[in-house]
């Protein structure tokens, strides 16, 4: 992914052959040479795996490593991204993750979108004392339980979301909750914390029915069966993608949603949907991206890049990715693109642009404070649509430092 070096013309008037053979060696040895000061980022992640998502994680990378490399990259050396595959699968993502500083000589590590996998590459930076930079998985104990000295994340955290959530579901009238959530670390963080900051809101909340299906595995007839049984007054799901869909097409056919109010993690894509199910989305407070309605700046010009370059809508997986790669180039700009080390103390603290406004990276956790749009989601047609939405600022969302304390391994602190 280097950008193509330009071809000059070069005139010799050497007096001798030693001279002219010199001077040939020394071309052939320029490309490399310039070849060898770009830094190097290793950016792990499921691009099989998570086709649209994936690609418009990519797509956000890949514009804002342009822009960077456009404006003179990092004190002069341009910025080079390595990219591996983990094809979902944390144990190939660690291996991708220890080639990657033993051998590319990566100075940072990005990508990991799927929880376990970002948790096993969090493993290796910090073994490899190489900072990872986050951008997409959720999971609490990225910062939390298992964070370290070497990993931030950018999206805002399963904590963060599910704290805006339950701000909102506090204000709805029902009592009984039902939960859905995959059976794995992103899942148990988002109901845990979502019924953790929901009973402070509100202790009169009970929850009558969990479901755990296995992640890309639900048998969403049955699920929907169970929770219907349990008869909520509301649901607070937190599938996603493939799952998702199914969840909402089972609840369709069974009638799940006609009285039952739901918030949500995610929406589900309209166009994923038969005509016959468009509607089956109907006002979820959900968290979601409403690219086209959103009148700031900084995203306005983040949009129009990103349509000149793709020609294609972003997705919120591309703030992301953009962001990321932005917060990536700020920090080495700030540590003089010195080793690991020098680059913790630079990205602690960091302040720096992003499409949806500024944001910070808090140094007790090493999360940034980036919030999310939370409103009312709806599907007609064939496509999804946000209102009554408003942009939740992370900072105001974080959990307090005696709870960050309680969970953060003191080593990741130092």
């Amino acid at each position: 992914m280097n950008a193509e070096q330009p071809k000059q013309a070069y005139r010799f008037r050497f007096p001798s052959l030693l001279a002219g053979l010199a001077a040939a060696v020394a071309l052939s040895l320029a490309p490399a040479a310039r070849a060898a000061d770009a830094i190097r980022i290793g950016e792990i992640n499921s691009h099989n795996s998570l086709s649209t998502v994936g690609q418009a994680y990519r797509n956000g990378l890949a514009l804002a490593l342009e822009e960077i490399n456009a404006g003179g990259g990092v004190r002069g050396r341009p910025l080079e991204l390595v990219v591996r595959d983990d094809n979902g699968d944390a144990d190939q993502a660690a291996r991708n993750a220890r080639e990657l500083v033993r051998d590319q000589h990566v100075a940072v590590l990005t990508g990991t979108m799927l929880s376990n996998v970002a948790l096993a590459v969090a493993r290796e930076a910090a073994r490899g004392k190489t900072v990872l930079v986050v951008g997409d998985a959720l999971s609490d104990a990225i910062t939390l339980d298992k964070g370290n000295r070497y990993t931030f994340r950018v999206r805002p955290s399963t904590y963060m979301q599910a704290a805006m959530l339950a701000e909102q579901a506090a204000r709805m009238p029902g009592r009984r909750w039902a939960v859905v959530a995959p059976n794995y670390e992103y899942g148990q963080s988002a109901v845990a914390s979502f019924k953790l900051l929901l009973k402070q809101a509100r202790p009169d909340v009970e929850f009558v029915n969990d479901q755990w299906p296995a992640l890309g595995k639900i048998k969403a007839d049955d699920v929907v069966r169970s929770i219907r049984q349990a008869r909520p007054d509301a649901i607070f799901n937190a599938t996603f993608g493939d799952d998702l869909q199914k969840f909402v097409q089972a609840g369709n056919r069974q009638q799940l949603f006609a009285g039952t109010r739901v918030v949500s993690m995610a929406s589900a894509g309209a166009q994923s949907l038969d005509p016959a199910q468009s509607e089956a989305i109907r006002d979820w407070i959900a968290i979601g991206y409403p690219w086209d309605q959103i009148a700031t700046p900084e995203h306005q010009r983040f949009l129009e890049a990103y349509l000149k370059k793709f020609n294609q809508r972003p997705q919120l997986s591309s703030i992301f990715g953009y962001t990321t790669m932005m917060a990536i180039a700020a920090g080495l700009k700030k540590s003089d693109a010195a080793d690991g080390e020098a680059l913790v103390d630079a990205l602690r603290g960091l302040q720096l642009e992003s499409p949806l406004g500024p944001i910070a990276f808090r140094a007790l956790d090493q999360q940034a404070s980036m919030g999310a749009f939370v409103g009312q989601v709806s599907q007609k047609d064939g496509h999804s649509t946000m209102s009554n939405w408003r942009y939740l600022d992370g900072a105001a969302y974080m959990p307090n430092a005696v709870y960050v304390r309680s969970r953060r391994p003191t080593s990741a602190m130092k």
